[in-house]
């Protein structure tokens, strides 16, 4: 299974509802998530992706794992705050997300997934 793709209705069905954010982070998901915000022309964004989908299988049903096209979905690359890609945001269960920029190997990724997200 790979990495699910999301737009706003998507984010808004699974994440959070936007309009909702100003009174404080509501997690709708019922298990840990991470969100990849790429480009499709950004070289790191694409060494990222198969490990990103790799991680989405070994963690399927502990951790969602989602994919957003910065290009596409630029309100919700904003919300993030995201100034550069890839980005990730790592969201533990009742604790508000945590931004992450730059590329990282599988093994870095998974340390982090186990510390943040299955503690």
């Amino acid at each position: 299974m790979s990495a699910i793709h999301l737009t706003k209705d998507g984010f808004e069905n699974r994440i959070v509802n936007i309009a909702d954010m100003a009174n404080g982070w509501n997690f709708k998901g019922d298990k840990p998530a991470i969100i990849d915000f790429y480009a499709s022309w950004c070289g790191p964004c694409q060494r990222l992706s198969p490990i990103i989908d790799e991680l989405s299988e070994e963690y399927a049903g502990k951790v969602d794992i989602y994919k957003i096209d910065v290009d596409d979905q630029t309100e919700l690359a904003k919300l993030f705050r995201v100034r550069t890609i890839p980005t990730l945001v790592y969201i533990p269960m009742g604790e508000t997300p945590i931004v992450q920029s730059g590329g990282k190997t599988k093994g870095e990724l998974k340390q982090t997934i186990e510390s943040l997200l299955l503690k």
